[in-house]
């Protein structure tokens, strides 16, 4: 084990697979001569080189776009979109060929592409660059959907999105990349894609949640144990394509009561659909009816009222004592 921040973690992965497989490429916008806007990618043009780790242009339609071709071609290609907020430039060539790839030739092809972007708040961005586009990307056939919340799933998740055969978009949370700090597994290190985890144990009621949102989880059920002495759990869902529905139902049958917190807008964000699948396979376990947290229905806002928009302890908190009240 070794003590490491997420982006530490995401950086010493890159390494690691493009070590391993001499057909992993590495490129976006910043990612060679500097390293990454975040640093995420330092060290990999020494390492490997100006043909496997390349400076693109500032075009996302052109960065994904170049995914399908270079997939096609038998490389594995890790695209790093700056920020999710651009991914929106690039949704005609992520939605209609990198998720179609597979599909249109009938399996002729693989995609076997990575393609990283980090997203959320609160860190003070401009415009376009912290919004949490999951649910967006969750409704596009094709596509797996992963979100770490800790250095060691940054590590693990990341190795196996890179394996896969399939287009997986990897959103790392903007805030976890140096606050998130914990053990990471030295040597070669894999998650399973669609393998919830069980974060913080208790049965009197649960949270669901993803990414960036873990951490602020923990901090709300640790504050209604010591004011209710309710044993809230935490479930981490890790990638929401695909889903660990198992996991949730076993989580839900065991505590009744839940909340789902999400950084996207209320309105159709992922939370609705955990709602939906919890409708649909653990109704009769519900003692009370689900309580959604997430953003609010307006454009992400600007740096000074951020923190009122994004979820926090406080919500958290008053949507646990919602579903809390008559037990």
């Amino acid at each position: 084990m070794a003590v490491m921040t997420m982006v530490e973690s995401i950086r010493a992965t890159l390494h690691q697979e493009m070590a391993r497989d001499e057909r992993v490429m590495v490129f976006g916008q910043d990612v060679a001569t500097n390293g990454g806007v975040f640093r995420a990618t330092e060290g990999l043009l020494d390492a490997f080189g100006a043909e496997r780790v390349v400076d693109t242009p500032l075009s996302e339609g052109a960065i994904a776009g170049a995914c399908v071709g270079l997939a096609a071609a038998g490389l594995v290609p890790v695209a790093e979109i700056q920020f999710l907020g651009f991914a929106w430039q690039a949704w005609h060539q992520i939605a209609g060929q990198v998720a179609r790839l597979r599909y249109r030739s009938q399996g002729r092809f693989d995609a076997p592409i990575t393609i990283r972007a980090p997203f959320g708040g609160p860190v003070r961005t401009p415009e376009l660059h912290s919004e949490s586009l999951v649910s967006q990307l969750a409704n596009v056939p094709g596509l797996k959907v992963v979100c770490p919340g800790s250095a060691a799933d940054a590590k693990g998740l990341l190795a196996t999105a890179i394996r896969d055969p399939d287009p997986v978009m990897f959103l790392e949370p903007l805030r976890g990349y140096r606050m998130i700090t914990d053990d990471v597994p030295d040597g070669e290190y894999l998650v399973p894609l669609g393998a919830a985890r069980q974060v913080v144990p208790g049965d009197d009621a649960l949270v669901i949640t993803w990414s960036a949102q873990v951490e602020v989880a923990r901090e709300a059920v640790a504050a209604v144990a010591a004011d209710t002495g309710a044993a809230v759990g935490v479930l981490d869902l890790r990638t929401l394509v695909p889903l660990d529905v198992e996991a949730i139902v076993a989580a839900v049958e065991r505590s009744g009561r839940v909340v789902v917190l999400d950084e996207a807008p209320l309105t159709c964000g992922f939370a609705a659909e955990v709602v939906a699948t919890i409708q649909e396979e653990a109704f009769y376990s519900l003692e009370a009816p689900v309580v959604r947290v997430a953003g609010y229905d307006s454009p992400y806002p600007p740096g000074l009222v951020e923190d009122w928009w994004v979820p926090d302890v406080e919500r958290v908190t008053a949507g646990l004592r919602r579903v809390l009240e008559g037990r």
